[in-house]
């Protein structure tokens, strides 16, 4: 179908910007003129100008526009922020054709671009490829219709279904490979936040950065009730803010900030209200089981990925079980089997 290999297009486009549109959604978007591409654009930046924008500054002709469709795969914003309306844009150069994947969540749009389209006398077709668009931005959607930040969890597991041995110190088991390894700090490039736990904190001392892939390096948070962790740690070396969860108030030092919570009461929901009124979209889970495992027995997770190394461990830290509904494709990258789960419970 004609429509839906343009929004494919937009589609494919619009995964260029993965790493730096949050925390706005990425869009992408296509002109056509007489079946022919004739600009296309994607949301590069938050702050920067939308697809669409870019999609019009890329046609060579402008007078083309009066006379051509422009696809895009979320509905045309109709508010004012750090830009101005797409929708007035799309009115302003006279396209006659609008083709919108899905209707944005959005609580200022949510429709109004759409309508505000239709009152000019704009041609608008909806709901082009729409559960694809929807995935496209489901860190997105998830953020806004459950006011909450997207949870990604991690882990390698062995080939025994272990992620660890008992420890008191020492280094902890390596189980990824250094390309794996490399697969995971372009997960943290992708995510706003990291939480790890203050049991993996203290005994991996981990840096929770990505120095092993180009990007940003994503805020950390660390969970320690009772302020026990050492302050020489690696995520307390103020190169990266960082957001300690615990059971007192202490005062804020450079990058680590402080935020007490009750942890007699259920934990998560706590944290997630703090998270989402700092306007983090997205968080990557890098802890221990019992973190792990409190996510999942909450049923506070959307995605999943579980790396399956060929090591034994023999060891006594049992890997998390997936127990909510959930769907599981098979992934292999760099010769290593994943799992990759998306939460049902949560699909909009």
């Amino acid at each position: 179908m004609e429509e839906e290999k343009y929004m494919r297009r937009c589609i494919e486009l619009a995964q260029n910007g993965r790493n730096n549109a949050a925390p706005n959604p990425m869009v992408g978007a296509v002109i056509v003129h007489n079946g022919r591409i004739i600009g296309e654009g994607y949301h590069v930046r938050a702050g920067g100008a939308h697809a669409e924008v870019n999609a019009i500054r890329s046609v060579e002709d402008p007078s083309l526009l009066k006379r051509s469709t422009i696809y895009v795969s979320l509905e045309p914003c109709s508010h004012y922020g750090k830009t101005p309306p797409c929708a007035d844009l799309l009115i302003e150069k006279q396209i006659p054709r609008i083709v919108i994947g899905c209707q944005d969540p959005f609580s200022e749009v949510a429709g109004r671009g759409i309508d505000k389209l239709r009152d000019a006398g704009r041609e608008v077709t909806v709901g082009v490829l729409e559960q694809e668009c929807k995935a496209l931005i489901r860190r997105f959607i998830t953020f806004h219709t459950l006011r909450r930040p997207y949870i990604t969890l991690k882990w390698a597991e062995s080939a025994d279904r272990f992620i660890d041995r008992e420890r008191t110190g020492g280094r902890p088991v390596i189980l990824s490979s250094p390309f794996t390894s490399m697969l995971t700090h372009k997960r943290r490039a992708e995510n706003d936040a990291i939480m790890t736990g203050r049991r993996t904190a203290q005994l991996d001392n981990p840096s929770l950065t990505t120095r092993h892939w180009h990007g940003r390096n994503p805020i950390r948070i660390v969970l320690d009730r009772s302020l026990s962790l050492p302050a020489n740690l690696e995520i307390f070396n103020g190169d990266v803010p960082t957001l300690v969860f615990s059971g007192r108030e202490a005062p804020d030092r450079e990058n680590v900030t402080y935020i007490p919570v009750d942890f007699n009461e259920r934990l998560l929901p706590q944290i997630m209200e703090h998270l989402y009124r700092r306007n983090i979209q997205s968080v990557l889970i890098e802890g221990g089981k019992q973190l792990l495992d409190t996510f999942i027995n909450d049923g506070l997770w959307d995605e999943a990925f579980v790396e399956k190394c060929p090591q034994l461990l023999k060891g006594s830290v049992k890997a998390p079980d997936i127990h909510s509904p959930a769907n599981c494709f098979i992934e292999n990258h760099f010769g290593r089997m994943f799992l990759h789960y998306t939460n049902e419970s949560n699909v909009k």
